[in-house]
């Protein structure tokens, strides 16, 4: 069998992914993080086609509520109305573009336009046109309330958008994902809440880059050394390594699976935390079995994943539970946005715990999120001889997908990177080259 290209030439330099099941080759033409053509196509492509998580309903938690962010390029705004019911709109005045809301966040029953003073409800409706007697006989106000974005579904309080009218139902798009964000929401029995706080940062890489970190395993032991060591001081038992599996979810999105040293609030004692938490920590997990049964207990409580869902949402549920949203900026910088989430009324101590856990590992600042940074943005660095130097190899592992037992499909393996990228190279293709790409 030949090689399977499953994307056309974006760049003039071949094509971008080769897969060839019959020899477990796997490999991705550097043009994909290097070539700013490869970006701006992706862009329509991937993001304006897709589902994007925008954020969790426990943001905006009262009427009146609201927060804006800017995804896909686009400015938004997630409110909740004084009817209670949450809308993410466009963020640019119906009038002539201005942004209606300048804040992060707030409270209130009405946005304003800075430009010239019209007024819209937070349910979207327009409130005030200073001035509209002037308007035409033709001027219609209803034509100019808040634009909604073309679509939205709530997943169990996680919040997602598609600006592809056509699109498939979002519980369609998790496909095997869905499954897993379950996993996440039934930690908590009231239900799960962003904490407050957001962390920003950035690197000077391309977007994909930290996709396919945070499902690579490969690099774990050799490049977190420094928190390893950190794990081995506070008495944590990782004699048996991060081992796990790697699994493709459907759709592009993955999932690796492991059992680690380190403690979860949701149900799992370490002992660094004493005796007195064992106590507490075990009747938690007697309740989850109580309510999900032994089996469903044992995904919710006892497994860390990190979980991908295509294309830039990242949920790592391991010692604390942490949403990571990857901005793309330009093809060789993005915007990383994180937020820590935790079983609403959790007691005082696990709330505290789960925080010092995901600054300690997983925060800008932290033992490991450093060292990823500097090994991608090192790689963004070499991609800048793509043309010289063409192919990076995700092959790990990939005699596993041509009849090999599950369970040789380990976490250090590469079949949950595979997924992503299959996925990216499908959409990728579909329609034809367009101007800018290499042989238009």
């Amino acid at each position: 069998m030949a090689d399977t290209i499953i994307t056309d030439d974006l760049s003039g330099n071949g094509a971008l992914v080769i897969d060839n099941r019959d020899k477990g080759v796997f490999r991705v033409n550097r043009a994909a993080m290097a070539d700013p053509a490869v970006f701006a196509t992706e862009r329509r492509r991937v993001f304006d086609r897709v589902w994007l998580y925008f954020g969790h309903e426990s943001e905006v938690p009262n009427p009146g509520d609201f927060r804006t962010r800017t995804l896909a390029g686009r400015p938004l705004i997630l409110s909740r109305g004084d009817d209670g019911e949450v809308r993410i709109f466009i963020n640019s005045c119906p009038h002539r573009g201005a942004e209606i809301c300048r804040e992060t966040a707030g409270n209130g029953k009405a946005f304003h336009c800075l430009y010239h003073a019209w007024s819209f409800r937070n349910t979207g409706e327009v409130l005030d046109i200073p001035g509209e007697d002037a308007f035409g006989g033709a001027f219609d106000r209803r034509d100019f309330h808040l634009r909604h974005v073309p679509r939205m579904e709530n997943y169990r309080g996680f919040l997602f958008i598609c600006f592809d009218p056509d699109a498939v139902d979002l519980t369609t798009y998790l496909a095997g994902a869905g499954e897993y964000l379950d996993y996440v929401a039934d930690q908590g029995p009231g239900g799960m809440e962003v904490i407050r706080g957001t962390q920003l940062y950035s690197a000077r890489a391309n977007w994909k880059l930290l996709v396919e970190n945070s499902i690579d395993f490969y690099h774990t032991v050799p490049l977190h050394k420094t928190y390893f060591k950190f794990l081995e001081d506070i008495g944590a038992d990782i004699s048996g390594g991060v081992g796990g599996r790697g699994y493709d979810l459907g759709g592009g999105h993955a999932v690796v699976c492991f059992k680690a040293g380190w403690g979860r609030p949701v149900a799992r004692w370490e002992p660094s935390w004493g005796e007195t938490e064992r106590t507490r920590i075990e009747a938690l997990r007697a309740d989850l079995v109580a309510r999900y049964g032994e089996r469903r207990t044992e995904m919710v409580a006892d497994w860390d994943r990190n979980l991908m869902l295509f294309p830039n949402l990242l949920i790592n549920d391991i010692m604390a539970t942490v949403i990571r949203q990857v901005n793309p900026i330009s093809h060789d910088y993005m915007e990383i946005t994180q937020w820590a989430l935790a079983p609403k009324g959790e007691p005082r101590q696990d709330r505290a715990g789960r925080l010092h856990a995901f600054n300690t590992f997983l925060g800008p600042g932290g033992l490991a999120t450093p060292d990823d940074i500097e090994a991608f943005e090192g790689a963004q660095r070499g991609f800048g001889a793509w043309r010289e130097v063409s192919w990076s190899d995700y092959s790990r592992g990939y005699f596993g997908e041509a009849g090999r037992p599950d369970s040789e499909k380990q976490s250090s393996h590469e079949i949950q990177i595979r997924a992503f990228y299959r996925r990216w190279s499908t959409l990728m293709a579909a329609g034809g080259n367009l101007p800018g790409w290499g042989g238009a």
